[in-house]
């Protein structure tokens, strides 16, 4: 999975990230019209958020200014990039879409998509900035807290004093924006937007973990004086880092985390967004911004529960002929997690080399690639632990992607707070999808591809998980299972997986499941650890819909992928085919039928010419 509330909106990127130089789309020939208006977007939104310019790597020249900054998190901030959002609109729509070609077109309306769905949230939904598919501003998972600390490690980079002093001027501004935030959640409180008892408590357990960090020796502090050892710059940065975390930073956690004691006295237990105001269709709005698709719950439920039985048949079919048999397939998957055979101990120098495993597994498919794809990322990928402090809420795997130039790598983060969660067999899973063929070939491809930027940043999570999903497929038909009939159980549980989440998060926010409905559906289907189930699972209390893009997606291009080889039969070609899917770039589910038909053309024409 990808872990950026920044692009929390599907649509967001044609909306409210888009960001880069006006002189980007250069290297794009057609459309200079749509193009200049795309430049304005850009420039805009680029102004309003220094965050997403540094994960960009765009922070410099006439933007070095906003390395030493976050962006704006308060109720007047939310209020101008919704203006923003809707003066785009109103442009776009009054551009004339039949003068520019085809390219041009996908390009229009991936944007116009965007637009017209925030848009449309901003108006409908007064809480969480109108963001439809993330009810709650602070939470286990979403707020400053836990993005700022490992941004600043991960993404701000430090090459020079100036980069040095800019990190110390965001510590500054995190104490700012901390205050900001709450104000944000206090006025959704007022709503009677409170995020569920459960969220609450693990919020307040990493929250408490953040400040309990000594502010001498705090990650914050020793961050930038690592680094600045490391490159020989010169001057005192323990002295006021540890300053500002005192003084500033700390007070205003101290303040956060007593605004969340506080929503906790008057938190329920119910999980799902039914409970919200105008809750059924926020849920349903939700379902469209990570999926874009338009199924109803009912339908999205169905649809998990036949790949459910049809995977659970395959899944026994293995074990049988490995003489297991005793109990459920749910029962046996969790014998497989028990049997230490499949178990890392759970020490810091066996996750090391957990670590170092998986680099050789991402080594041996990376010499596959050629066979199946004909245009291959340049930006490296790095496996990291997840940082302890955010361990006790993230899911067990997911992905940061690398800068525009490449220069800072993709980083596919594993949580290691338990080496019983990641067990050998689900392991090459795991890393094919947040690795390659995975999050980093699709989105390391996206941005260097030579096509207008609006569509290198563009972010659908559908596509993008949904590619990652289909991706773990591919890496058994590429036959990395041949001599792993558990890794290939493996595989078929993660995909079984994603199939359990489209019952479980339409269960628990149209359905009325409870999170035990939900924790024991999960545990009973897979043979998941409960304490594994049960983070997956308050996962999706806090982020509705966005579980159901991955199948959504995969299913999407399975679907284009039998489309296309019906049509060519014998001139298709698998490694046009996955060129054809990903240069363009991230869009919605309903436009992958029209790349598909493009590029069935494109063969037939080149056939014809041959």
């Amino acid at each position: 999975m990808l872990n950026r509330r920044a692009v929390l909106k599907s649509g967001a990127a044609g909306a409210a990230v888009l960001a880069f130089a006006p002189t980007a789309f250069a290297e794009d020939s057609g459309g200079p019209a749509l193009n200049a208006l795309f430049d304005q977007f850009v420039k805009e939104n680029l102004d309003q958020s220094p965050l997403f310019a540094t994960s960009l790597g765009v922070d410099t020249g006439e933007r070095a200014r906003q390395k030493g900054e976050i962006d704006e998190a308060s109720l007047a901030a939310i209020a101008r990039g919704q203006k923003l959002v809707a003066s785009q609109l109103a442009l776009l729509s009054a551009f004339d879409r039949s003068s520019v070609g085809i390219d041009d077109q996908v390009s229009f309306d991936v944007v116009m998509f965007g637009l017209k769905n925030t848009d449309a949230d901003n108006r409908r939904y007064p809480y969480a900035g109108g963001n439809a598919g993330n009810p709650y501003v602070i939470s286990q998972l979403n707020g400053l807290y836990s993005q700022i600390p490992s941004f600043l490690d991960n993404q701000h980079t430090i090459e020079t004093k100036a980069d040095a002093d800019a990190y110390l001027s965001r510590l500054e501004q995190f104490a700012i924006r901390l205050d900001e935030e709450a104000e944000v959640a206090r006025h959704d409180v007022a709503l009677g937007v409170v995020p569920p008892d459960f969220a609450l408590s693990k919020t307040l357990i990493q929250m408490n973990a953040l400040r309990a960090e000594s502010a001498d020796s705090a990650p914050m502090t020793m961050s930038v004086v690592r680094r600045a050892k490391e490159k020989n710059i010169s001057g005192d940065y323990a002295g006021p880092a540890a300053k500002i975390l005192t003084n500033k930073i700390y007070p205003a956690l101290d303040r956060q985390i007593a605004l969340v004691t506080d929503m906790q006295k008057m938190a329920t237990h119910e999980a799902g967004v039914w409970k919200l105001p105008d809750g059924e269709a926020y849920y349903h709005d939700s379902v469209l911004t990570w999926t874009t698709s338009t199924l109803s719950p009912a339908d999205i439920h169905q649809t998990g529960l036949d790949i459910i039985k049809d995977h659970t048949a395959q899944i026994d079919a293995i074990m049988r002929k490995h003489d297991m048999t005793k109990g459920t397939v749910g029962e046996r998957l969790r014998a497989m997690y028990d049997d230490p055979k499949f178990l890392y101990a759970n020490t810091d120098a066996a996750k090391e080399q957990l670590i170092a495993d998986l680099n050789v597994k991402v080594a041996a498919i990376r010499t596959r690639l050629p066979d199946y794809f004909g245009v291959l990322p340049k930006a490296d990928v790095k496996i990291q632990r997840v940082p302890k402090y955010l361990e006790a809420a993230q899911a067990g795997g997911y992905y940061n992607s690398p800068s525009l130039d490449g220069t800072r790598p993709g980083i596919y983060w594993i949580n290691l707070r338990d080496t019983a969660e990641q067990p050998l067999w689900l392991l090459p899973t795991l890393t094919y999808h947040e690795a390659i063929p995975g999050h980093h070939l699709q989105l390391s491809i996206q941005r260097e591809a030579k096509m207008p930027l609006i569509r290198k940043v563009s972010y659908f999570s559908s596509y993008i998980e949904g590619w990652a999903l289909y991706a773990e497929q591919l890496a058994d038909e590429m036959g990395m299972y041949a001599d792993d009939p558990f890794g290939r159980i493996g595989f078929l549980h993660d995909a079984m997986f994603r199939a359990v989440r489209l019952v479980v998060d339409s269960g628990m926010h149209a359905m009325k499941w409870t999170r035990e409905d939900c924790v024991k559906f999960m545990v009973d289907t897979l043979g998941d650890q409960e304490s594994a189930s049960i983070t997956e699972i308050e996962r999706y209390a806090v982020n509705p819909g966005q579980a159901c893009g991955y199948m959504l997606g995969k299913l999407a291009f399975l679907a284009a992928r039998k489309k296309a080889r019906d049509a060519l039969g014998a001139k298709f070609d698998i490694k046009s085919f996955h060129d054809a899917m990903l240069v363009g770039g991230a869009v919605p589910l309903a436009m992958i039928d029209g790349m598909t038909e493009r590029y069935i053309l494109s063969r037939t024409v080149v056939q014809t010419r041959t």
